[in-house]
């Protein structure tokens, strides 16, 4: 019986959107929204918006909410809620985001990055259910990891650990917007890769692209590079092996460090689907020690947009995850 069942709010903090759902204990989404996320009206805006979020999940329900769980980008102190510095949120330095949003609705609240929760997600319910130890990398806005390491999230000394977007790939390169240089979330970011295409497509006036966008590079969107690239345009499919590179080449140095060999991927940009996987496998075959080649396994998220939400309402119920 549904009454019987235990629920959770998961609240999964991205960059663009904040998107919430109320989640059953067994990862059943009972209910779901998604509000802007308002990054760049500062972090009172920012949680306005999460606030408002919940409270639309919270309208008619019926449902007993036993707590919330949020996935946040930045560096995040699970004990004490804190979240510092996140990438992409402009005036955000350190909040206790736990203890705000628990005034609020006087429930438990916990708090864990954003690609921590995602990662738990995949654990409990998606395709790492029967992998002791994997990386997950999530592929939106920015570019997320949480390391599971023999059942368990490791979080580093500060609870920083998994920020494979932060890895640099090009000490010369591409400003990234945690202050650095040639970060892989300055190539592969949502928000980046849009730029570098928009940038290089003025180079290819035959590209299919342009047809797609209706020859205005405003409409440009991942999805309209990977349509372009299953119908064969040369540009398009140069883009997602340009990613491939990049992110192989980062993530061949992650698994050089831990000694993991599977790595799940989702989000957004990982809806290039083959194409994309199959070179991220292929150039870090090339990279990683050769004990390890053989082993590489690139997985797809099974939950895809919703291993955040689920992700962080499992925060809720499975602290011993934590």
């Amino acid at each position: 019986m549904a009454d019987k069942e235990k629920y959770a709010i998961g609240v999964d903090l991205g960059g663009t959107s904040v998107k919430l759902g109320i989640i059953s204990l067994q990862g059943k989404i009972m209910k779901k929204t998604a509000v802007e996320t308002k990054a760049e009206d500062g972090p009172e805006n920012v949680i306005s918006q999460v606030k408002y979020g919940i409270n639309i999940l919270l309208h008619k329900n019926k449902l007993k909410i036993h707590g919330i769980g949020i996935g946040s980008p930045g560096t995040v102190n699970v004990k004490k809620g804190t979240v510092e510095n996140p990438p992409n949120f402009p005036g955000w330095k350190k909040i206790n985001l736990g203890k705000i949003i628990k005034k609020e609705f006087d429930t438990i609240v916990r708090i864990d990055n954003d690609a921590h929760a995602a990662a738990t997600g995949e654990m409990i319910f998606g395709a790492g259910k029967n992998i002791d130890s994997f990386v997950m990398i999530t592929l939106g806005t920015g570019v997320g990891g949480g390391i599971v390491y023999n059942r368990r999230i490791f979080r580093g000394e500060h609870g920083g650990a998994g920020e494979v977007g932060h890895i640099t790939i090009d000490h010369n390169g591409e400003k990234c917007n945690c202050g650095s240089f040639g970060c892989i979330e300055a190539y592969a970011g949502n928000a980046y890769l849009i730029r570098r295409v928009k940038h290089q497509l003025n180079n290819y006036p035959d590209s299919l692209i342009w047809d797609l966008i209706s020859k205005n590079s405003d409409n440009l969107t991942p999805k309209i590079i990977d349509e372009a690239s299953l119908k064969g345009d040369v540009f398009a499919k140069s883009v997602i092996l340009d990613l491939g590179n990049f992110l192989g080449a980062a993530l061949g140095s992650v698994s050089n460090l831990l000694d993991i060999s599977t790595f799940i991927i989702g989000g957004g940009i990982a809806g290039f689907g083959a194409p994309l996987f199959n070179t991220i496998k292929e150039t870090m075959t090339q990279r990683v020690l050769t004990p390890l080649r053989p082993k590489i396994k690139i997985i797809p998220a099974k939950l895809k947009n919703d291993a955040g939400i689920k992700g962080a309402s499992s925060l809720v119920f499975y602290n011993s995850y934590c």
